[in-house]
């Protein structure tokens, strides 16, 4: 049987894919290699521009178990360092604790009443492609099958096999002093004060959700969830343990916690079975050198792989999938100008690049050592200016640099994320939002000239009037969110509108 595209993994950034591709028309087929859904604690949450891009797409409230927008927070930190963004004007950081497992239920949904076909307990073992065509090589529990696709995408994690016999190289590096133990466990209610801090007996306070750095290691807790009593609890150690090959334990999870607490808190087992995980693989930090190779493209950890300081992997990789949604659709639906497939890693690569730098800084701000400790004393003095607490906001947010729109001399709002400039909109608010979210890309129309020039794509990008504050009088807003020109409709509407959507069709709808 032939197939439009085959996605391999069906994680956060696979699941979203699918989503994105079927609002789009395009048949899809994703594989996953597990017969089950996975429970076992990943990442605790979403961080960044992510959050805002669940809300264009609808997925906030469902995520959040809560009605309305999403809010920017007012704390966080980098490298455990306390970052109060509450006076911060145009805080760009925004933050969902949400557990992983919830995450990919809510996408999983959405793929599937979308139209996506998923295929649980289908491993695949290889593949090979021509010019017209991929043939994927799948094992199942009844047998082995042969599929045919036109485009293959791997969302298989950092150990991707797509990656691997795409003949993709995966340099970086790899940091085995790091042991680290994650796990579900009670922590005694009079060891916690009002605001949901640990009380040592030493007198020092360590905060939920933050990585509260101690001589011995950083020690983090937070409860997530459906959990019942049990916090998730993780402890990381410099010591350099080495590879143990033995199945985790309670026993060792609370040996590690006495080893960076001094034996200062006593777990309780939860009184429901949770998943307990040790990594002991240390950090990796690698990137794909290119993110396609002829009918072969990679999302998410399959592309790079970092340090979850700050919790930036979900930003990253589900941004990839909002990115390479709409352009692998358009090259399959046949509309796409040239080159626009390539942008996916022009314009995500560098992303990946700044996700790493600033994951690797975090990590090397929670070692031990007198020296990191005057490094930190002096970036919490710098992290005193409003100015500093934005740019770092920025970063973590992966809002510290704009796409590159190929406009020279371009207006200030290209380049722009949408989200940030719908509440200078006083009319036309709700129906931009309803074109995004079904992954359409839009012209804002705020003076008349923009829905006649736009006139020949009309096929396939929509025209909002509007009405606001914003000095321009016209926007053209791509599906993923990001505003690919401003101006006048004389200015280079209709340029744009090639560079982005093809050769008009001179049909009006």
């Amino acid at each position: 049987m032939n197939h439009e595209v085959v996605i391999v993994g069906a994680g956060p950034n696979g699941l979203l894919l699918a989503g994105e591709l079927r609002l789009a028309g395009v048949p899809v087929l994703l594989l996953e290699r597990s017969p089950l859904p996975g429970g076992e604690p990943r990442a605790n949450g979403l961080i960044g521009r992510v959050v805002q891009a669940m809300d264009l797409r609808g997925l906030y409230e469902p995520l959040a178990g809560r009605p309305g927008p999403p809010a920017p927070t007012p704390w966080f930190q980098f490298g455990g360092l306390p970052l109060d963004l509450s006076a911060v004007a145009d805080n760009p950081l925004f933050a969902l604790p949400v557990p992983q497992a919830r995450i990919q239920q809510v996408l999983e949904e959405r793929a599937r009443d979308l139209g996506a076909e998923i295929r649980r307990g289908h491993e695949v073992t290889g593949f090979g492609q021509d010019a017209d065509d991929m043939q994927v090589n799948v094992r199942t529990a009844d047998g082995d099958l042969r599929l045919r696709t036109r485009w293959l995408v791997g969302a298989d994690g950092g150990h991707s096999l797509i990656r691997k016999q795409a003949g993709i190289p995966f340099p970086g590096s790899n940091d085995d002093r790091f042991v680290s133990h994650m796990g579900h466990a009670v922590i005694p209610a009079d060891r916690l004060d009002s605001d949901g801090a640990l009380a040592l007996p030493d007198g020092r306070r360590l905060m939920p959700f933050a990585h509260n750095r101690l001589p011995g290691g950083v020690f983090t807790f937070a409860r997530l969830g459906d959990t019942g009593e049990a916090y998730l609890v993780a402890v990381m150690e410099w010591a350099g343990r080495g590879r143990e090959a033995a199945p985790v334990t309670f026993a060792d999870l609370q040996h590690a916690v006495d080893r960076v607490l001094d034996g200062a808190l006593p777990l309780g087992r939860p009184t429901r079975p949770s998943p307990l995980l040790r990594r002991l693989e240390g950090v990796t930090i690698r990137q794909a050198t290119r993110y396609r190779a002829g009918r072969v493209l990679l999302v998410g950890d399959a592309a790079h792989v970092h340090p979850a300081v700050g919790g930036p992997g979900l930003n990253l990789g589900l941004q990839d999938a909002l990115n390479l949604g709409w352009k692998l659709a358009a090259e399959i639906r046949g509309w796409a100008p040239p080159g626009l497939l390539d942008t996916y890693q022009t314009e995500r690569a560098p992303i990946g690049r700044r996700v790493a730098l600033q994951s690797r800084a975090q990590l090397a701000l929670l070692a031990p050592g007198d020296e990191v400790t005057a490094l930190r004393d002096l970036l919490a003095e710098l992290l005193r200016h409003d100015h500093t607490r934005r740019d770092v906001a920025a970063l973590l947010a992966g809002a510290d640099q704009p796409y590159d729109m190929g406009q020279h001399d371009p207006h200030p709002a290209t380049g722009a994320w949408l989200p940030d400039l719908l509440p200078a909109l006083t009319e036309g608010r709700a129906a931009v939002r309803d074109r995004l979210r079904a992954a359409r890309p839009v012209v804002i129309e705020l003076a008349p000239g923009a829905a006649e020039a736009a006139g020949g794509w009309r096929d396939r990008v929509d025209v909002v009037a509007a009405r606001g504050g914003l000095d321009a009088k016209a926007l053209l807003v791509r599906p993923d969110g990001h505003v690919a020109w401003a101006g006048g409709p004389a200015d280079g509407l209709a340029e744009a509108l090639h560079r982005w959507f093809g050769t008009p069709s001179h049909v009006h709808r």
